[in-house]
């Protein structure tokens, strides 16, 4: 990847992270409940990919922009697991049994802050209600603070067969610990890492973030030497979005210990330069695998896809998700349960789905959605793809979007080759970390009033 500091600033602009598309500002809470439930209803042989969101954190973490309650009152967790189960059997109803489970993740909040006994009771409900693979090929994974975890809990996901971890690091400097309200110390980790180990999970997740008050170049090179010396088997690394206005928490961080916005490209370029220096390969947007990962061969191989988990191996099963505000998407069809706990409590144990909000793909939007997925997910994309599986001549569907890239392959963060009536777009080197400003011209739903973040 070739860093280009004046092409980055042009193009450093707000957009969405296209974990889907249509994303979820298009979401409504006019679409009829029966017409969601009757997509849910819909036969399909696809396997199934189960999330679960546990909302609650012992600790609050003032960067944090999760929908999240923080509390030490950990019962909450065995009555949370009880509108799990509810949901379950609920959901159970709706969809073939029989269809395995090929993916399972667990993310938060804190998933750790529930207890063995409701995590073994939270798997009795699944395993009533839903066929987990259990032959070693499945991808669990569980998201873990550090400080809320031992090894006689990590023995227990391991045995409900967990092989996945992602841990959040976030920083090592002790200043920017206590600067966002995470204090970990280099030991504990470096304990849970040897657990890990020791268990025989196959596969470990670093999550990093840039951006946050007290960081530096060299403070964070000091980080980015511990993490490769643990190696994780794959390291995220995500900008911090700082929106005092929407996200609470983040009033607790000072504006003059943030640093300036060089200062967080500086972070990011060193960044990348020091672990693919290390050997990590740069998977695309935040994400970093080893060589020998499933991502990275995915993506080698052209399967690389992307969902509410980020990218993943696995976009060819339909999402269930369980939990408040957790989002599902089954071919095309999303739908968000409440983001309010009292309101999902309050339609679980009235018997009825905790559906706040959802949206059904039309024709355009399938075609948009492979578009901005091949993109984001392969860094190129061949129009004969797109015309054979849709039906569709690219060059005439999308000539007003093919006419507003010119300009950023003029600038080079693309190129385009015309072939007859076939067209490639291939993304630069330059223009990588610029991706989601390329799909963003695909999207037909932005606006000069969308609010997002950052691209970089």
């Amino acid at each position: 990847m070739l860093w280009d500091a004046q092409l980055i600033q042009k193009y450093n602009l707000a957009g969405p992270r296209y974990t889907s598309y249509p994303t979820a500002p298009q979401f409504s809470t006019e679409v009829s409940k029966m017409e969601l439930i009757s997509k849910m209803l819909e036969a399909s042989t696809l396997p199934l990919s189960l999330y679960f969101h546990v909302p609650f954190c012992a600790h609050l973490c003032y960067y944090c922009a999760c929908n999240k309650i923080v509390t030490k009152q950990y019962d909450k967790g065995a009555e949370y697991v009880e509108l799990l189960g509810e949901e379950l059997r609920l959901r159970s109803l709706m969809i073939d049994q029989n269809r395995p489970v090929d993916q399972l993740h667990f993310g938060g909040g804190t998933p750790t802050f529930l207890s063995e006994a409701n995590l073994r009771q939270l798997f009795d409900y699944i395993h009533s209600y839903f066929n987990l693979v259990t032959d070693g090929s499945q991808d669990y994974s569980i998201e873990i603070d550090p400080r809320e975890v031992d090894r006689s809990k990590l023995a227990t996901l391991a045995e409900l067969g967990f092989n996945r971890v992602s841990l959040g690091i976030q920083d090592f400097a002790e200043d920017v610990q206590k600067a966002i309200h995470r204090v970990q110390p280099l030991e504990l980790v470096q304990q849970v890492v040897a657990d890990i180990r020791e268990l025989g999970y196959r596969s470990m997740n670093f999550d990093l973030i840039y951006g946050l008050p007290k960081q530096t170049v060299a403070g964070f090179d000091d980080t980015l030497d511990k993490v490769i010396a643990l190696s994780p088997d794959r390291i995220s690394v995500f900008n911090y979005a700082h929106l005092p206005q929407r996200f609470t928490p983040q009033k607790r961080i000072l504006d003059e210990d943030l640093p300036t916005p060089d200062q967080k490209l500086a972070l990011l370029k060193h960044t990348i330069e020091k672990l693919t220096a290390a050997g990590y390969v740069y998977i695309g947007m935040d994400h970093f695998a080893k060589p020998d990962d499933t991502l990275t061969k995915a993506q080698q191989e052209g399967h690389l896809q992307r969902n509410f988990q980020g990218y993943t191996t696995h976009a060819d099963t339909d999402l269930l998700a369980f939990g408040v505000s957790a989002i599902s998407q089954l071919d095309g069809t999303y739908f968000q349960n409440h983001t309010d706990l009292a309101l999902y409590q309050n339609s679980i144990e009235n018997g009825q789905l905790a559906i706040m909000k959802g949206y059904i793909s039309d024709r355009d939007d399938r075609i948009r959605h492979s578009v901005i997925m091949q993109l984001l997910c392969n860094n190129h994309l061949d129009s004969k793809a797109i015309d054979s599986t849709f039906s569709i001549k690219f060059t005439d569907y999308f000539a007003q979007e093919l006419d507003r890239l010119e300009s950023l392959k003029e600038d080079g963060v693309i190129n385009v080759y015309y072939n007859d009536d076939d067209v490639e777009i291939e993304i630069t080197e330059a223009g990588r970390l610029l991706v989601r400003c390329v799909c963003m011209v695909f999207d037909k739903y932005l606006t000069a009033s969308s609010t997002f973040s950052k691209v970089i």
